[in-house]
Formats: structure tokens, C-alpha cells, sequence
């Protein structure tokens, strides 16, 4: 879908399609037969129709409605384009929920709170990375924050999108436990840390190296998510429990 924007980009001019390894027509048959196969093994082999209409969902809205419309058009694609990327923590959610003893609760607010982790956590991975390869999203034509904005500008709303982010890290924590806290807590420190200093970098009008906090942004949500699983894995009492909370949340 992107391929005559990565054929002016320096960052993209390495891609498969670009460069002819592979023909647009057999990439675009490969695509529909994974999204097929995805539809076809949550539907029936996973049984959970919800999940698969939930992959179906994100296909249509990435593909038409951020990459067609949105991301060539406004500076803020990536914000709204980002809600396809949070569309994972809901289909799994809905296979977990759809193969479910019966009265099990389905604990749906969970899955919302990974939803706007993933949805706030994306402007600022980003952004940052935008920053730095800011004159090839120009001579692309697309429209992105660092290319049409200030970066004193850029930053703000890198910083604000942290704080959003490591916020919402802790609503999940009541059905965690101290594991995920601790990666919360500490890995959250880290990346409020890195955006602000970012951003009092531009203020400053010295030389910044916004790639650090896209790399960190990368690592910061594998932490989360590590903690998440092995909390899981090792079945230890949630916090919200402990403190006497309904188990139904938890």
C-alpha cells in the first residue's frame, strides 16, 4: 500500500517491494490469503468470532481509512492511524472471553486499559522517530507532526503522550502483581525521564537524539508486556485481591 511513498524515502528505499524482490501483485495475493487464514483459525479453530471480526476491523481501518485517507492528509495520523495497532490486546481479549467457562467474567476492562496503553504509547514512539527522519516524510508528501510543527511543539505532545501512557500503565496494576509493578513503576520512570529531557533538549536549542526514546519506546513496551506474561505464567495473587478488591475484576 505504501510502496510509492517508500520509493521516496531513504529510511524505506530498501524494502522488498521497492527494490522488485517481490511483485506488488504477489504481495498483495500473500496478504489476503494470511488475512484469510487469520479470519478462517480465529473463527473456527479458535472460536471466536468476535476476534475475527475484530482483525478484519483493524485491516479495513489501516488500510483505508489511515493509510488511504488519513496519513496524507493530516498531521495527526499516527494518533488516530494508532488505534489499529491496539486492536491485538482486543482480539485476544475476545478469544480468552469467547472460550471461557461458563460465569467466568470477562474482565473487559482489562483489555480496554492495553488498548489505550498501546494507543497512547504510539505518538510518542512515533513522533520520535519522525524527528529524526523528518526531511524524508517531507519529500514523501506525508504530513507528520515533526514535519509541519515546531519541534519545541513536538516534544510538548511527546511529553504529554508519555505521561498519558505511564498513567494508564498503572490502572492495570490492581490485577497484576508486585512483577508488573515493579516494570511499570521503574520502566515508566525511565521513558517520562527520556521524553522530557527530549524535550527541555529542544527548548534549549541543543543538538537531540530523538532516536534513543524511539528505541526505548520499543523496549519500555516489551517490559510491560514481559511482566504481564510472567505474571501470568506464575498464577501469583493479584494486587487487587490482596487488598480485598472483587475478585470478579481480577
Amino acid at each position: 500500500v505504501d510502496y510509492e511513498i517508500d520509493q521516496k524515502m531513504q529510511r524505506t528505499r530498501a524494502r522488498p517491494l521497492v527494490r522488485a524482490k517481490i511483485s506488488r501483485r504477489n504481495a498483495a495475493i500473500f496478504a489476503w490469503i494470511m488475512l484469510a487464514l487469520s479470519v478462517f483459525w480465529l473463527g473456527v479453530l479458535a472460536h471466536s468470532w468476535l476476534a475475527a471480526f475484530f482483525v478484519l476491523l483493524t485491516n479495513f481501518f489501516y488500510v483505508f481509512v489511515y493509510t488511504k485517507f488519513l496519513k496524507m492528509r493530516n498531521s495527526q495520523n499516527i494518533v488516530w492511524g494508532g488505534l489499529a495497532g491496539c486492536m491485538p490486546a482486543m482480539v485476544g481479549w475476545a478469544v480468552i472471553r469467547d472460550n471461557a467457562p461458563a460465569g467466568e467474567p470477562d474482565r473487559w476492562w482489562q483489555a480496554i486499559v492495553l488498548f489505550l496503553i498501546i494507543f497512547l504509547w504510539t505518538p510518542p514512539h512515533t513522533w520520535a522517530l519522525a524527528m529524526k527522519y523528518k526531511e524524508d516524510y517531507r519529500k514523501a508528501g506525508v504530513p507528520m507532526l515533526p514535519v509541519v510543527a515546531p519541534e519545541k511543539e513536538v516534544t510538548r505532545q511527546i511529553v504529554w503522550y508519555t505521561v498519558g501512557t505511564v498513567i494508564v500503565t498503572f490502572l492495570i496494576i490492581p490485577a497484576a502483581s508486585w512483577i508488573y509493578l515493579v516494570a511499570a513503576v521503574a520502566s515508566g520512570a525511565v521513558f517520562l525521564a527520556m521524553a522530557i529531557r527530549l524535550h527541555q533538549g529542544v527548548k534549549q536549542g541543543a543538538k537531540v537524539k530523538p532516536m534513543r526514546l524511539f528505541i526505548y519506546s520499543n523496549n519500555y513496551l516489551s517490559v510491560l508486556f514481559i511482566g504481564l506474561s510472567i505474571d501470568a505464567v506464575l498464577g501469583w495473587e493479584p494486587i487487587g485481591r490482596m487488598l480485598g478488591w472483587s475478585a470478579a475484576l481480577f
